[in-house]
């Protein structure tokens, strides 16, 4: 007779959940495509965070990235906005209820062509939220056509070449108020992990341009977004560590070595710097060396910028704690004399 085996026990987060409540349905994007990859990581991030599912509002417009959001967190909330309309439809939901973390996955022509002004006053507000842009290049639900952030001289399946300069969503994010700006690349697992958990964890807007490979449309020589090109190009600014704040901190690294960012959650994120003087805090220069990794032909990725301390949108409009839906009349209609004092000021 032979003994049953019993079965291993489950991987549990935490808060006592297994990666199951974290995935969501399957992927009807292209084998390959570095979409997939990133809603691997999210999952991933979510998970090892402890993150609550149904605490989570993912938002979306419309193209390949914004399908995303289906492939993760069956429970949490969702909403697949208009056309370039995530920035704004996610601003109104975490205003009405700021007890949600907001995630809004969009691609580079959301962002940088139809939703460019919605991506702007985002940008000047604040938004707690994080954006992550999956960006190929291309159009790749109307075959292939250029995005607003193609490089120039970079060529398309057909041959045809990109005579126009490219939109750094990156750039726009550090010029007009983003207080954290990463950039990474789908196949770069580690790395995107890390920045996404830092992401996560940072109180304000953070924006991640993930290049993302088409591998229909966008993967083939002369292409700057393909999976060959960035991995020959690729130059990382920083070695990525995230430390949760629920976990004791226990490193050791020579004096200089190492750059400590305290996170709003207490988590601790630790940049050993690479091959260059680099200082996230540093507005001007991480300008200066993204327009210079331009010029270099390089694909510069990690944190890029973060700003601490800034207030957020729920701090300019002084925001209540509680779901605004939840709130009784007596807290949310005006008095007879606030009504009577605004339309003596129209009249």
């Amino acid at each position: 007779m032979s003994a049953v085996a019993t079965p291993p026990p489950r991987k549990v987060n935490r808060i006592g959940l297994d990666v199951l409540p974290y995935r969501g349905g399957k992927t009807t994007l292209c084998a390959g495509c570095g979409h997939n990859s990133i809603s691997e990581r999210i999952i991933e991030v979510l998970f090892e965070l402890g993150i609550e599912p149904w605490k989570v509002a993912k938002m979306s417009g419309i193209g390949c990235s914004s399908k995303t959001p289906a492939y993760f967190l069956n429970q949490a909330h969702g909403f697949n906005s208009v056309h370039g309309r995530a920035p704004a439809v996610s601003t109104g939901a975490l205003l009405a209820n700021r007890s949600l973390m907001g995630i809004v996955v969009t691609g580079d022509g959301d962002t940088a062509s139809i939703g460019i002004g919605q991506f702007v006053h985002m940008l000047r507000r604040n938004v707690p939220l994080v954006y992550i842009i999956e960006n190929n290049g291309v159009y790749g639900l109307t075959k292939g056509q250029f995005s607003a952030t193609a490089d120039r001289g970079s060529k398309q399946k057909s041959g045809v070449m990109n005579e126009m300069a490219p939109i750094d969503c990156c750039l726009m994010g550090i010029e007009l108020g983003a207080t954290l700006v990463a950039r990474s690349f789908s196949g770069d697992k580690k790395q995107l992990s890390t920045i996404l958990k830092a992401c996560l964890s940072h109180r304000g807007l953070a924006v991640v341009d993930v290049v993302s490979p088409c591998v229909t449309f966008n993967d083939h020589e002369g292409s700057t977004k393909s999976y060959s090109y960035v991995k020959d190009h690729e130059i990382p600014l920083q070695d990525l560590n995230y430390i949760p704040y629920y976990e004791e901190i226990g490193i050791e690294m020579a004096e200089g070595e190492v750059l400590d960012v305290r996170l709003h959650d207490g988590s601790l994120l630790r940049l050993k710097k690479l091959d260059r003087d680099y200082d996230p805090y540093n507005k001007m220069a991480a300008i200066a060396a993204i327009h210079e990794g331009e010029q270099k032909g390089e694909v510069l990725t990690g944190i890029l910028y973060i700003e601490q301390g800034r207030d957020t949108l729920h701090d300019f409009l002084n925001m209540v704690d509680e779901p605004l839906a939840t709130l009784p009349e007596s807290r949310v209609r005006p008095s007879r004399q606030a009504l009577d004092m605004i339309m003596e000021e129209l009249r």
